[in-house]
């Protein structure tokens, strides 16, 4: 294994492991889905999906498991 492939193969572990936690931020979330955080504010304001989302103060969070549901249902993202 070259040095690029390893470097890349820990990077990609450690980004991985932010999503670890139950509660994901909207960018997390948006990169799990593979989609902007932009795209995952409009589908919550125009509630396109339905997809949950928690109200912690003024943030938006969202559960993993949620989002598992919405891969598995699925609804093209």
């Amino acid at each position: 294994m070259n040095p690029v492939s390893a470097e890349n193969s820990r990077a990609a572990a450690k980004e991985f492991s932010k999503f670890e936690s139950d509660l994901l931020s909207r960018k997390q979330a948006a990169a799990y889905l593979g989609v902007s955080d932009i795209t995952l504010a409009i589908w919550c304001s125009t509630r396109r999906y339905n997809l949950q989302v928690y109200k912690i103060g003024r943030l938006a969070k969202y559960k993993k498991s949620d989002l598992d549901a919405f891969i598995a249902s699925g609804l093209q993202a």
